[in-house]
């Protein structure tokens, strides 16, 4: 279970200066991140450390992070947003 005041804080780290990158991260976040392993978690706050152009490129498959432990939650990231949601 997500601590309300942590899940509002990572809601506005979510919000990027994209609106492509809030239209994949925010719903990420709202449908999946509670779901995560307490690792995964801690990998998307990592990641939410990355510049927009980056995550941008990433997550176009334009590129992969250079930390191997953010790959694997790009490409899940990636898969949430190709999936359609009911």
């Amino acid at each position: 279970m997500v601590d309300r005041q942590e899940f509002n804080r990572l809601y506005w780290h979510s919000r990027r200066g994209m609106l492509e990158l809030d239209l994949i991260l925010l719903p990420f976040l709202e449908q999946c991140y509670e779901d995560l392993s307490n690792e995964d978690q801690a990998i998307y706050k990592t990641l939410l450390a990355a510049e927009d152009q980056d995550l941008f490129q990433w997550f176009l498959g334009r590129g992969k992070p250079d930390d191997p432990q953010l790959v694997p939650m790009v490409d899940m990231i990636i898969q949430h947003a190709q999936t359609p949601q009911d």
